[in-house]
């Protein structure tokens, strides 16, 4: 008996974002030589106030959050940090995704990838199916909610997660003597590292979505769950891990190890070796061990398997009592999806990882959201207890998974076909730096961005500048805008396809200002950041740049989790001269070394209002800081000036102040001499048809081609999806940086008014930005610009024979690597 792998698809609402995991899931298909398995993420289907389910939802949210659309909360997703140990690390895998896997034809593109929804309906089409779930489970209980004919083809569901009897080995004392070591985590039954505190019963998988979990485990469905009970059991020991080590014969042992490696590393505390575990790779193992067992129970090679009566808990006691945490109940006449007043659903359901109920201390059991809990009320399910051992007679060191996990890594049978750098014979990294100016420099920039599209065009204008006139000297990229913080890989490939390996890239904040909850500041709540679509026009297209990023030239430089003692990480890793700077390190280094620099900003303000929080002296080092954000409002009756399009209560506010407004209204109240180019200083959409039209005559570069391809995408998708018909817009970045390039030409557009922007809390007018009589700052403001001038001089810039790419592309890049060694 055999199996046949199909099908895959994401966990949108989970442990990665959207965009860089269907890439990354591509390239590792690709390098195993499996472009036939259908990769599935997202969808733009939504679900109605009463609870009916449309065609394709994305699974970007819970199912208890999720509406008609593709932006929502992070209630659950905020246990999960953004940053280092967390999405930024997955999503790149800590570095080693970009430096390991080879890149094929297969990526994310608008409008055509396949949604999550549409792959599983067609595996399951093809005849009956093994489902193995190793994420939350929003996906698959969308497909049983909408289609529940699907259950008679599902043979089995193996799910990793929850934890039933288990005890957290992690945040445990030494065993001796009493000694001054406080416990954290240890015992408890669930994962959750950073709210034990509020929740210490869930695992992360059902904690993503406990609503979606529950859906599946009384689906009436055969179900084999390997929780934290069986997977606690196996540990990536010492032996494992060198065993790991010595047996790297094939390409994906070799991955797999170099990710394990850069995991123990990376580790926060000396104990890798007794928390860490494969979560979902034993899972597999037991998975296909059953299917090879026809689902025996007592006959799987790596799992002890017994049966349990299992439900999963999606609100807390007392039920039936309304106090607006629970979505499905809360102001309802009629509760959600049909459910029943005073059911298990319907009591308290937690709203984050500061939840007040679930830490008040006379809670003896706190919150159980998520907490896969044996109950009589439960269904009959089997359950992994723990991992199979060898006799001790055996003398093997190794269980018999962690055996047979390194003997299938290195097993030359469907072994992967090359790495990124064995595809290509010829294949070196390069780095490209421009020259120093001795003379004559124009003056030095900091461009603070958050990688939307018009910071990308942004970029390639300031790269395409003389540098006599302005002369870019670092960049900072903000994590609290319009794309996730793994996308500063697109940075700098951009600037390693212009020649520029010279130029820092800082990574800036990861939440707004008063988001992050102390005292680690490594989670946080996404008041603001929550209404930028994760779908259509969002994030999902902002990290993959409308699908076009991986036509860019691969550059040697990329964000890797190498770390360094010396700026706080546990340990040195092996290359800590690799390390990410941070934002606030680029901007000291380059006031450090230049004088009367002007700081450009094309997304939230939340570097520069860090940096003013730190009252260092090299603030004096500052010339100006031009601003592309706001809306002007001069009157009342002009209500509809914004374009957070997402937020009906909220018409005047531009996204950049929005999302961050305590950071836009701490620089415009600083001292610094500030221009400010708001959403209204010209028609931004005409702007991108003009430089469309413009380059549709000429367009003589690489870079000049790029952005016309680029422009003609937004464009097009516009036409397309009603849900692309803001991406047109975006372009005040650009609209400041000819400013600042040619000030001499726009002087007569500028006013002069004191301006203040709310920053209350209150969602309805955070971010607007008011002229005010008195009482605000005096700041230099664009009215009127005139598009024709604007759009030619983009134009000219990009087709300028000066500063042009040294790569044009990724393609041209290959054809050095495959030829001429």
């Amino acid at each position: 008996m055999g199996f046949l792998f199909q099908g895959i698809t994401i966990s949108a609402n989970a442990w990665a974002d959207a965009g860089h995991a269907v890439n990354l899931v591509y390239d590792l298909l690709y390098m195993m030589g499996r472009d036939d398995v259908l990769v599935g993420v997202g969808g733009e289907g939504g679900i109605s106030y009463e609870g009916n389910l449309s065609q394709d939802v994305g699974g970007y949210l819970p199912l208890i959050e999720q509406g008609t659309s593709t932006w929502g909360g992070c209630r659950y997703r905020q246990a999960i940090p953004p940053g280092q140990g967390g999405l930024l690390d997955i999503d790149t895998m800590l570095g080693i995704r970009k430096q390991f896997l080879p890149q094929g034809k297969r990526h994310y593109e608008p409008l055509k990838q396949p949604t999550a929804q549409a792959v599983m309906l067609e595996v399951l089409s093809r005849g009956r199916t093994t489902v193995i779930l190793i994420g939350s489970h929003t996906n698959f209980a969308t497909l049983l909610m909408t289609h529940p004919e699907v259950k008679k083809i599902v043979d089995r569901i193996f799910i990793m997660g929850g934890g039933v009897k288990s005890r957290n080995p992690t945040g445990c004392c030494p065993d001796g003597p009493p000694s001054t070591c406080v416990p954290t985590q240890c015992g408890n039954r669930g994962n959750l590292f950073d709210a034990y505190d509020t929740n210490p019963w869930a695992e992360f998988n059902i904690f993503t979505d406990p609503f979606a979990a529950y859906q599946v485990v009384h689906s009436g469905l055969p179900i084999t769950l390997v929780p934290l009970d069986a997977t606690n059991t196996i540990p990536l020991t010492a032996e494992f891990f060198n065993k790991l080590k010595d047996n790297q014969i094939t390409y994906e042992a070799q991955f797999v190890y170099q990710v394990v490696d850069m995991t123990k590393e990376t580790w926060f505390n000396d104990n890798f070796n007794k928390e860490y575990f494969l979560w979902d790779s034993f899972t597999s193992g037991v998975a296909v061990s059953s299917i090879l067992t026809n689902y025996s129970i007592t006959k799987n090679k790596y799992c002890v398997l017994g049966y349990r009566k299992v439900t999963v808990v999606t609100s807390n006691a007392p039920y039936g009592v309304q106090d607006g945490s629970n979505p499905s109940f809360d102001d309802r006449a009629v509760p959600r999806f049909r459910l029943q007043n005073g059911s298990v659903h319907s009591g308290h359901v937690q709203t984050g990882l500061q939840d007040s109920f679930c830490l008040n201390p006379s809670r003896k059991e706190k919150c159980q959201d998520g907490y896969t809990k044996e109950s009589s009320e439960g269904v009959r399910i089997q359950v992994g207890t723990s991992a199979k051992f060898p006799s001790p007679s055996s003398n093997e060191s190794l269980f018999f998974f962690q055996t047979s996990f390194i003997e299938s890594l290195n097993d030359p049978k469907h072994t992967g076909l090359y790495n990124f750098e064995t595809q290509y014979p010829c294949y070196k990294e390069v780095l490209y730096k421009a020259k120093e100016l001795d003379n004559n420099a124009g003056t030095p920039i900091i461009f603070d961005m958050d990688i939307s599209p018009g910071d990308i065009i942004t970029l390639l204008y300031l790269l395409k500048l003389p540098r006599n006139i302005l002369d870019l000297k670092g960049i900072t990229v903000s994590a609290t805008g319009w794309s996730s913080a793994a996308t500063i890989d697109l940075v700098y490939d951009i600037l390693h396809m212009m020649g520029r390996d010279e130029i820092p890239v800082g990574l800036g904040e990861l939440f707004s200002i008063g988001q992050a909850y102390p005292p680690l500041n490594t989670t946080g709540n996404c008041k603001y950041r929550q209404w930028i679509p994760n779908g259509a026009g969002g994030f999902i297209d902002s990290d993959t740049l409308f699908g076009l990023a991986r036509e860019l030239p691969r550059s040697p430089r990329r964000y890797t989790a190498e770390n360094s003692a010396v700026f706080g990480a546990p340990r040195d890793t092996n290359h800590p001269e690799r390390r990410q700077p941070k934002a606030q390190e680029v901007i000291e280094q380059t006031l450090q070394q230049h004088s009367r620099v002007s700081f450009l900003t094309g997304g939230p303000l939340t570097n520069i209002a860090t940096f003013l929080a730190s009252k260092s002296s090299l603030q004096s080092m500052v010339k100006e800081i031009f601003i592309a954000g706001g809306s002007i409002n001069h009157s009342n009756k002009s209500i509809d000036m914004g374009n957070v399009y997402t937020l009906s209560t909220n018409k005047r506010s531009e996204f950049n102040f929005f999302l961050d407004p305590q950071a836009a209204k701490k620089t415009l109240e600083s001292h610094f001499e500030i221009f400010l180019f708001p959403l209204d200083a010209l028609g931004c959409s005409s702007l991108v048809k003009s430089i469309i039209n413009l380059l549709d005559i000429q367009k003589e570069t690489p870079e000049a081609r790029f952005v016309h391809k680029l422009l003609l995408v937004v464009q097009d998708l516009e036409k397309q999806n009603n849900r692309y018909s803001h991406t047109a817009k975006l372009m005040e970045e650009v609209v400041a940086a000819v400013a600042l390039a040619e000030a001499s030409k726009f002087r007569g557009n500028l006013k002069q008014a004191q301006i203040v922007v709310e920053a209350t809390g209150n969602l309805a007018i955070d971010g607007w930005t008011r002229v005010v009589d008195k009482g605000g700052k005096k700041v230099h403001y664009m009215s009127n610009m005139a598009t024709e001038p604007l759009a030619s001089s983009i134009a000219h810039a990009l087709n300028s024979p000066f500063n042009t790419a040294v790569l044009a592309s990724f393609d041209e890049q290959v054809n050095s690597w495959t030829s001429g060694c």
